[in-house]
């Protein structure tokens, strides 16, 4: 195939034999060219991964640094040019396409490449409205954003506005000259700044919880905490929500909100800058409902510990916040933070505040944030609904 040869060590290949996509540094023998020579490729460079005795195994994007030196993008021999590259895409678009998002009039935001989910590991693309932004998590796939944007022209025809990459915040390609612009999510309108938002600009993967938030919220004074640009505060109110409290650290996030607000007509809302933590300590204020939607905790299992300690110590408080019958949205995006370990914390929140709580829904990223059966890693997002008596 003219590519280097990966040989991983003897028995290190039961992973990707099970199709899981990583070849961690330490299962690595040698890695050689065609001659049979010791080469070291470079950073993003495609490589070829074999076991022991010389048999194939994948096809993967080298990585020098980091844990993980190489990402398997195909298990199959294939020539690797931008038609397999447009059929990867048009694959994950397909998907969307399933699900209903791609031609939908009250939703046009949605992740269209999912990384591992969508066999395009390192790879972040969402779709707001016609504007592409890209986020790379690997030097491979950060290589090919050339080739992607030249993907994305052809599956999107005139429907692309631009293509922004948001690891140098500098367009690809682009037929606007403007920095946001107004999505549509179930009907609710959101500003979505690409330039100089978080991630890249919008929390998609809590579209389908935001729903369901709104069938909780008819006439119920809700709490919004971590609310960054207030997807949540507005759900609640679309769903007929009395009052919305929304509470961020961030000054730009709570002013953030408060647009989102204005711009969906409503009044019945207070934004609050604050640590979540303190506000939920000092304030004498009782709520119906409330949202505890924080960043991730853990970054890595070495602070696991104290993640679990910090989401223990969040709903705690919460739980002490909220009316007799109240309902709590709480959310973990750790992914080594596991569902079993956060139902587990949760209930140690709950036997600490000593109330009787019981569990209405498991919650989790949606459809357009699929997780790989043979990565089960991708699924980071977990989250709970609660009924407080």
């Amino acid at each position: 195939m003219g590519f280097p040869k990966l040989i991983v060590k003897s028995g290190k290949d039961k992973s990707l034999l099970r199709f899981h996509p990583w070849v961690f540094s330490g299962a690595i023998k040698k890695i050689k060219d065609d001659s049979g020579r010791e080469v070291t490729p470079k950073n993003g460079d495609i490589i070829e991964v074999v076991d022991n005795k010389d048999d194939f195994l994948g096809i993967a994007h080298y990585q020098e640094e980091g844990s993980i030196s190489a990402r398997v993008f195909s298990f199959k021999k294939v020539e690797v040019n931008e038609a397999f590259w447009l059929d990867k895409v048009r694959t994950a678009y397909q998907l969307r396409e399933k699900i209903g998002l791609t031609d939908n009039s009250l939703t046009n935001a949605y992740r269209l490449v999912f990384a591992e989910g969508d066999g395009l590991p390192g790879l972040i693309m969402d779709y707001y409205d016609g504007v592409v932004v890209i986020q790379t998590g690997c030097p491979g796939m950060n290589r090919l954003k050339p080739t992607l944007t030249e993907v994305l022209k052809q599956l999107y025809t005139d429907r692309l506005k631009a293509v922004y990459d948001k690891d140098t915040n500098t367009y690809i390609y682009t037929t606007i000259n403007q920095s946001e612009l107004i999505v549509s999510e179930y009907g609710s309108k959101m500003y979505v700044d690409w330039e100089s938002g978080q991630k890249t600009g919008f929390f998609i993967d809590q579209r389908e919880n935001r729903k369901l938030l709104a069938d909780f919220s008819k006439g119920k004074r809700v709490l919004n905490t971590f609310c960054y640009t207030g997807g949540f505060s507005v759900s609640a109110l679309q769903g007929g929500a009395d009052f919305v409290c929304s509470v961020d650290s961030s000054a730009k996030a709570i002013e953030l909100t408060k647009r989102n607000i204005e711009l969906n007509g409503f009044t019945m809302h207070d934004a609050v800058v604050s640590d979540t933590q303190k506000y939920l300590i000092d304030t004498q204020e009782k709520y119906d409902v409330i949202v505890l939607d924080p960043p991730a905790y853990a970054k890595n299992k070495n602070v696991m510990h104290n993640a679990v300690q910090g989401y223990k110590r969040l709903n705690a408080s919460a739980l002490e916040k909220i009316n007799k019958g109240g309902i709590l949205f709480t959310f973990s995006c750790s992914q080594v933070v596991n569902r079993h370990l956060f139902y587990n914390t949760i209930m140690a929140a709950a036997i600490t505040v000593g109330r009787e709580v019981k569990v209405l829904h498991h919650l989790s990223q949606p459809a357009d944030h699929p997780v790989n059966i043979y990565h089960p890693e991708g699924e980071y997002l977990k989250g709970l609904v609660l009924l407080v008596e």
